[in-house]
């Protein structure tokens, strides 16, 4: 074989036969993580992870190698940071190159294999906690799977010693599911659970969220917690100020410069804590002004560049940019347009003067959906009918716009960012691990809408809640509204919740049938996401937020004070604990005369 090609089969004339092993390496670097619902894409996947995987730890040795170090002195030079389950292969791997390849004993390579490696969770949802079947292993990584049968008989010697006699201690802890229930019912085969195999595999587990944390260690992985408590922390997640403020708005930038007396912001983002000082000159506030409103006329060509759809700079841009998922909630967003729309279309009808009191708004929405996830696909066509009805209906359209612009990336976000007034964070509570476009928006000057989920709890603590609009159930108490649905023991939703997707329903925006797998979900007993149950309170917070942006000067200052409380969610700051708390190393000082300029916009500890 030459190239991946079969020379003798190729000129025997079998083509395809020759080239097969050329298309198969092929097929798994064309597409990244495919859809996996067919048994051929979960095998792709899995070679994509174990490809990945296999390339990085050779090079890492490869790299160690050089030092001239023993290969039992790994783990004091290398630590592995394993992000969710997706590698979490690496640590079977790490140990089939020790043993098989460097003739380690399995104790030596065990040993090293679990101070090398780290775990961050950054998700509870169940894609994010991968379970492999076994049989699937077996068939493409047969020495792999083998390894970690070693790695789970050790471990649950080690349950067992703490847990003697209890066997469901051992059930629920143990690397293998020995049978998962499938959708039907029925008992299905022995899956890997990757997150307790990472767990397991290594020494600090983070979440990225100080709630989240607590999730986890309560939760998610509870059992774990009480085995190994010294293994547990959190590392709140954090953005860089480089690109989210200096690259993406610098006309803000330039501002704070000028607030804050110098740069040093940059480089310490605690900094922006000076803005309290200002917030009560007028003159501070018109300049903050002056920048929000040259952003919003970025924004507005943006939007009328990809949209072919004019929105007006003097009403509030009002944003959520995201991944599509129904745990998000962008459903929650487009159900509360539909009403915000037909409150229009009622006050036009009854009481038209009532509209002179309308705050007008266009409503921003971005972001993409997997694949083959239908019920994400049914969310974003209805939003865009949504979008379409009120666009077009000349008794509305001055006082409510939606827009939703395709292909979100890092790109567009550098626009849509500095240039909202609001962004809204409606996951459901317990679900969203942190999140940092809510960092990303505040440190620009937008007032968050959100519920008190992820690191939005952390940001409330240093903005304050009166600068914020929270809504909806908290995340202690979401299990058990879950039970009550199941029960058919809800006692209130609001009844504006019904009167939406009647609306919906009967096709005042567009077929029904094309959202039935988002809409279908919404019945009580399965309403997991809680939409139902929050609406009541969104709207309030909606009002709220009404009202705010009617004062002119105390809505400068909220934002203001939103901008001076991120210092915290720096990643400057979030690099700097993983580094003490799990990597245990120092940064190294500068050579004299590298110093940055003080100007550099570039600048990074």
């Amino acid at each position: 074989a030459r190239g991946g090609m079969d020379m003798e089969l190729f000129q025997a004339g079998e083509h395809d036969n020759g080239l097969q092993v050329q298309i198969q390496g092929r097929a798994i670097t064309a597409v990244l993580y495919p859809d996996d619902a067919t048994y051929a894409g979960k095998m792709l996947r899995l070679k994509q992870q174990y490809f990945l995987v296999a390339a990085t730890l050779q090079d890492i040795l490869a790299g160690y190698r050089d030092t001239g170090r023993p290969m039992a002195e790994l783990h004091s030079m290398i630590t592995i940071q394993l992000n969710d389950t997706h590698p979490a292969l690496a640590i079977a791997e790490l140990i089939r190159l020790l043993v098989d390849g460097e003739g380690m004993s399995m104790d030596a390579a065990w040993e090293i294999t679990c101070k090398a490696f780290n775990y961050t969770n950054h998700t509870v949802l169940p894609e994010a906690l991968e379970m492999w079947p076994v049989g699937m292993l077996e068939e493409l990584l047969p020495r792999h799977m083998d390894i970690i049968y070693q790695i789970n008989h050790r471990f649950l010697q080690e349950v067992r010693s703490k847990w003697p006699h209890d066997d469901s201690k051992v059930a629920a802890m143990s690397i293998i599911l020995e049978r998962c229930a499938n959708a039907d019912g029925t008992l299905g085969e022995k899956r890997v659970r990757m997150s307790h195999l990472a767990i397991v595999g290594c020494s600090h587990v983070n979440g990225v969220a100080a709630l989240h944390s607590h999730i986890l260690q309560t939760r998610v992985f509870a059992d774990f917690h009480a085995l190994w408590p010294h293994k547990f922390s959190n590392v709140t997640n954090g953005v860089t100020p480089r690109r989210w403020i200096q690259q993406a708005n610098p006309h803000l930038a330039a501002l704070l410069t000028e607030l804050l007396g110098g740069d040093e912001w940059k480089r310490d983002l605690r900094r922006l804590e000076g803005l309290r000082s200002v917030v009560d000159d007028a003159r501070a506030r018109d300049m903050w002004r002056q920048v929000k409103r040259k952003n919003k006329q970025r924004l507005a060509e943006l939007v009328q560049r990809e949209c072919g759809v004019q929105i007006d700079p003097s009403t509030l841009f009002d944003v959520q940019v995201k991944r599509i998922h129904e745990y998000k909630r962008q459903l929650l967003n487009v159900l509360w347009l539909a009403h915000r729309y037909s409150e229009l279309k009622r006050m036009r009808r009854d009481a038209p003067g009532l509209l002179s009191a309308v705050v007008p708004r266009s409503v921003i929405f971005s972001g993409k959906a997997a694949r083959g996830y239908l019920a994400a696909k049914c969310v974003i066509k209805l939003l865009l009918n949504v979008a379409d009805v009120i666009n077009n209906d000349k008794d509305t359209n001055k006082l409510l716009r939606v827009v939703f612009i395709p292909n979100y990336n890092v790109r567009l976000a550098q626009s849509i960012i500095p240039g909202a007034d609001v962004s809204q964070h409606l996951s459901t509570c317990g679900m969203e691990a942190s999140g940092t476009s809510n960092m990303k928006f505040a440190m620009n000057a937008a007032l968050i809408l959100a519920t008190l989920d992820g690191a939005t709890a952390e940001i409330l603590q240093e903005v304050g809640e009166k600068n914020m609009f929270i809504f909806g159930t908290r995340a202690d108490d979401a299990d058990a509204l879950r039970e009550k649905q199941r029960q058919g023991l809800m006692q209130h939703v609001d009844p504006r919740f019904y009167n939406v997707l009647s609306r919906i329903r009967a096709g005042d925006f567009g077929p029904p049938q094309e959202y039935e797998a988002a809409l279908s979900k919404l019945a009580t007993e399965q309403d997991d996401y809680l939409l139902g149950a929050d609406f009541g309170s969104y709207l309030e917070a909606q009002a709220r937020l009404d009202r705010s942006f009617r004062d002119e000067e105390d809505w400068t200052r909220m934002a203001m004070l939103n901008c001076a409380g991120v210092g915290k969610f720096s990643s400057d700051a979030t690099v700097s604990k993983y580094a003490q708390q799990i990597w245990a190393i120092e940064p190294l000082s500068r050579a004299p005369g590298l110093e940055p300029p003080s100007n550099s916009s570039s600048s990074a500890t």
